[in-house]
């Protein structure tokens, strides 16, 4: 089997690297580049172009208009390379339904991987260790409990994505909160999902992963693993191949427990299993962190010393090739030849407290090292203008050296890196130079936290040598020619040319003004040390500040950065707003020095208890959409029909003061179709009111009162089931079934939803729902109840209970009144489908009761009979 055309679903220099191993595999190639990036090399380097629509990265994040393009350019198989798409399940559905071969592993397995709680789960049933955490996203109040409860720092990560973004170690309580926030944020806008969760932090551990490969048949074998220790900020920066001083039986462990879980899992095509090692001289243990299911970006160091062309053997597996086609036997595992080792090239500067400053500009030299053993895969140019709307990673620098010696292939390295001249733009060679160069990386020394730790020294000038001639660093160096070249045939030519000259001038000025405020009269400018978007300005004219307290924030590159003050203060003049992109260097915000009375004041200080911040006030009013007091029409409509509010139920229901609710801002999945203030006013908790309390606490003891309800809301698009319903339901059973939590569920609805945004589950088995449902049947209480239409999943949903309460205005059926008419039955109103006429007399409905009231009463009661003794008791008679 072969593809007519490849489109290659990404840019820089994975897409080039993408494209030339297409072209050896005698395929088409299609490069695809938004509207800002058709300068970039990976644009000249496929068969064909498609150019995209928009700016920055979100073109190549738009999974209609990728699969629109390989549609109208003839491609029938997607290469996602890394980031942006490669680990959305979603849009590996997509493709699978456009009938496009998605290059990569199964929708399935990028499902399961990509929720990093799930992926612990899998973990944990593959007997793979696991460190202490919280494997499904958190609330902050969740994870200030769960730092208490470990002894030392924990980590915060986003349950979506990786890369580094939207995590941070927290070692003291009090950094908790704004490092939660961070990571929130960082995860919203990097992944579209800014659910994190939280885990125990490992100290001074080795980060190790185990690159993988599977076949469609099941077949999986290792191809060893890579050291990826030296990272900065949980960002990689020098991955090596294999792991200096790893011994042979960690090795081995590590290896069975990565082909293991991935032959549990089924897995196919590449993966990687990623672990921490603890340093420990006795008995090194290793702990599971994650899996990534796409290509690496340091997959090179594992082609260096094995030989195998990952990307090539992507697509062979997606044409359907099996691994001993490819040559890859798992019964005579391949041997690493010497070490390989990769550095990787981003356009930032780095501080000495280890802070990174994204830099852009125009590449005035680009002169890539070469020789034995020697690659560089990058996307530069003389003449190119960097952008920091995208990664800041221009290349990767890859070694070889045969020898077993890992010192020999260090040492080649510091020489390769020494020729690498960039010209124009500020780069990390200085400090990638630094750091081989360490004796502590010479030696393998090297953990997690070793460069955060030594970042000041890292960070240095590079004193070393470097092997190249630098002609000039002028970036207006002329090209020789004297006076201006010209078509002497054109009469307008010298027009042309003069308007060209000074448009070029005023281009390069542009570049070079940093558009600096006037500053006011002996006050103190707070610079932006990056450039960016302001996501925050968070302080105002005539306000008090205090020195180290955080001014505004700056995105770059998906990854937030604190613009914060220099000196107490009282902020003069605010230049910029929320939104603005500020250059770096540009003064924000301007301080008068001066003695403040908030910090002499501080702790005497009588604070307002009425007073509301802005920020609480924003949760207030967000959560002011999900109360029935603000949802008049609603509560209206259902009333006029002889219904009540879910809350009304649940306050019945629940002990007061007992329930907490999981996930109240949750909306529909279906933003292409309406704003996000009306899918606020009019889709409340996407249809599903779930959480947990306490249910007759005044008869037991809290252990043996504790349950959960879940509510489907029929003022909600008719109680449908949407995708992010489904996956809160998803995470409430789980924990019912892991707490051993009755379940109180409210059934009424409609069934699967149409109308979500194609993100969601498609088809029944996308969606975990139902299973997980059904796993607590015989472990834990399941009462049903219902009041008015329930049909199709709601009713799965239903059936599954123990028992099932029913008021007498209920109509319960598998198949509704469209179902029904569709398959030519006849043409029937809800009420006919499943009245209680019928479900009552067959057994379907074990009581039948007058109202929701009289239903809410009833189950407590049936619950109480699962609750334990009482104290006291009266029979009837």
């Amino acid at each position: 089997m072969s593809f007519k055309g490849i489109l290659i679903a990404n840019r820089g220099e994975i897409a080039i690297r993408v494209s030339r191993a297409v072209s050896d595999l005698g395929m088409r190639s299609v490069a695809v580049f938004s509207e800002d990036d058709k300068e970039s090399l990976h644009a000249v380097m496929a068969d064909d172009l498609f150019e995209l629509s928009g700016i920055g990265a979100t073109p190549y994040l738009d999974m209609e208009q990728i699969i629109g393009a390989a549609k109208k350019s003839g491609c029938d198989a997607i290469h996602p390379g890394y980031g942006f798409l490669s680990e959305q399940y979603e849009f590996a559905q997509m493709c699978q339904r456009e009938g496009i071969s998605f290059i990569g592993p199964r929708p399935e397995h990028l499902q399961l991987f990509g929720d990093k709680g799930a992926a612990r789960d899998a973990a944990v049933n593959a007997g793979v260790p696991v460190l202490r955490g919280i494997n499904r996203s958190v609330s902050l109040a969740e994870a200030l409990e769960f730092f208490d409860s470990v002894e030392g720092g924990i980590v915060v990560k986003a349950v979506s994505g990786g890369g580094g973004r939207g995590t941070r170690i927290v070692s003291l309580a009090r950094d908790l909160p704004e490092a939660f926030s961070r990571c929130q944020s960082e995860a919203e806008a990097s992944f579209g999902n800014g659910d994190v969760y939280v885990e125990e932090f490992l100290d001074r551990a080795r980060h190790i992963e185990i690159q993988i490969v599977g076949d469609r048949s099941g077949n999986v074998v290792s191809l060893g693993e890579r050291e990826c220790s030296a990272q900065r900020r949980n960002q990689k920066v020098i991955e090596i191949a294999p792991a200096p001083g790893l011994s042979d039986s960690l090795r081995a462990e590590m290896i069975s427990a990565s082909v293991g879980l991935a032959e549990k899992q089924g897995y196919e095509n590449l993966g990687t299993f990623e672990f921490l090692v603890t340093e420990s001289t006795t008995k090194p243990e290793f702990f599971f962190i994650e899996t990534n299911a796409r290509l690496q970006v340091e997959h090179t160091v594992t082609e260096e010393v094995t030989g195998i062309d990952l990307v090539r053997s992507q697509i062979q597996i997606a044409c359907g090739s099996e691994l001993d086609e490819l040559g890859l036997d798992h019964s005579s595992p391949i041997e690493p030849r010497g070490f390989s080792i990769q550095a990787r090239v981003n356009l930032e500067n780095i501080n000495s407290d280890g802070s990174v400053v994204p830099c852009s500009g125009i590449l005035s030299a680009y002169e890539v090292p070469s020789g034995p053993g020697t690659r560089t895969d990058g996307f530069g140019y003389v003449g190119y203008r960097t952008s920091t709307r995208f990664d800041s990673l221009l290349a990767k620098v890859v070694v070889h050296s045969p020898s077993p010696d890992f010192k020999d292939a260090v040492k080649k390295a510091q020489r390769v890196l020494s020729e690498f001249r960039i010209g124009g733009v500020g780069n990390n060679l200085p400090f990638l130079k630094n750091i081989i160069s360490h004796p502590d990386f010479v030696n393998a020394r090297v953990h997690s936290r070793w460069i955060d730790e030594n970042s000041h020294d890292l960070a240095r000038e590079w004193k070393g040598d470097d092997r190249f001639i630098a002609l000039s660093n002028n970036p207006d160096e002329v090209d020789g020619y004297a006076g201006a070249r010209v078509d002497s045939s054109d009469p307008m030519a010298l027009f042309k040319y003069d308007q060209e000259v000074k448009a070029e001038l005023e281009e390069k000025q542009s570049d070079r003004n940093t558009g600096e405020p006037a500053s006011p009269d002996g006050f103190l400018g707070v610079f932006s040390s990056i450039q960016g978007t302001i996501v925050s300005i968070d302080v105002q004219v005539d306000q008090e500040v205090t020195k180290g307290q955080t001014l505004a924030i700056v995105e770059a590159m998906k990854m937030e950065h604190l613009v914060t003050s220099t000196c107490d203060g009282i902020v003069r003049k605010v230049t910029m707003k929320e939104g603005d992109v500020v250059r770096e260097g540009h003064a924000i915000v301007f301080v008068e020095e001066a003695v403040i009375s908030a910090r002499e004041q501080r702790q005497n200080e009588e604070y307002d208890p009425d007073f509301i911040r802005s920020d609480l006030q924003e949760n207030i009013d967000r959560h002011a959409y999900t109360l029935d007091e603000n949802r008049p029409l609603a509560v209206e409509k259902r009333r006029a029909r002889g219904g009540r509010m879910p809350r009304e139920n649940i306050a019945q229901l629940m002990d007061a003061g007992s329930f907490k609710e999981y996930w109240p801002l949750l909306v529909a999945r279906q933003h292409k179709r309406y704003d996000i203030d009306t899918l606020r006013r009019d889709t409340p908790a996407d249809g599903v009111v779930a959480g947990t309390g306490t249910i007759n606490a005044d008869l037991f003891d809290e252990e043996s009162s504790r349950a959960m309800v879940v509510h489907y809301d029929y003022t909600v698009l008719a109680g449908t089931q949407g995708g992010r319903n489904h996956y809160k339901q998803d995470r409430m059973f789980e924990l019912a079934l892991r707490y051993r939590l009755p379940v109180v569920l409210f059934g009424e609805g409609g069934g699967g939803r149409p109308g979500d945004d194609s993100t969601g589950p498609s088809v029944a088995f996308d969606t975990h729902t139902f299973s997980r449902f059904s796993k607590l049947s015989g472990a834990v209480p399941l009462v049903g109840v219902n009041h008015g239409r329930c049909f199709a999943g709601n009713t799965a949903l239903l059936a599954c209970c123990d028992v099932i309460i029913a008021t007498k205005d209920s109509t319960i059926a598998m198949g509704g009144p469209a179902m029904i008419e569709g398959g030519g039955l006849g043409v029937y109103t809800p009420e006919e489908v499943g009245p209680m006429a019928f479900q009552v007399p067959n057994g379907v409905v074990d009581i039948m009761v007058e109202n929701e009231e009289e239903a809410v009463r009833v189950a407590k009661k049936y619950l109480s009979y699962f609750q334990g003794a009482t104290e006291s008791a009266s029979a009837p008679d």
